[in-house]
């Protein structure tokens, strides 16, 4: 079972105000996609934001939080996840085919969370 409510006590450290906080892979995309998702800390709350090689604009849900994700949330972030509408119109939406592997080493269920996803999908 997964502890859906676990919740890292930051993302930052003294040093760090931009974390990778998941890195995404789609290996039944077109393009085999990798989607890296990073965390922002800046006025009192945390931002989101994905970055792709080609430049894609994401929204992310949320796109912002005043304290970590909880595992849930995490997992919604990466599931949510979608194109932003002025790219749906281009083959661009083929990048989030099929269940993603995902990690990451602040929430270290993660990968397993998504390797069982695939599994039973019979993706794996």
């Amino acid at each position: 079972m997964f502890d859906f409510k676990f919740q890292p006590d930051t993302y930052f450290s003294e040093e760090t105000t931009s974390v990778l906080l998941i890195r995404i892979s789609y290996p039944e995309s077109t393009w085999g996609e990798q989607i890296s998702i990073y965390a922002h800390q800046g006025q009192g709350k945390i931002t989101y934001e994905a970055v792709d090689f080609y430049g894609n604009e994401y929204l992310l849900f949320p796109s912002s939080s005043f304290e970590p994700l909880t595992f849930d949330d995490a997992v919604y972030l990466v599931e949510g996840m979608q194109l932003h509408p002025e790219q749906e119109e281009s083959n661009m939406q083929l990048i989030l085919d099929g269940v993603p592997e995902a990690e990451s080493a602040f929430y270290p269920e993660m990968e397993r969370y998504f390797a069982e996803k695939r599994k039973n999908f019979g993706l794996d």
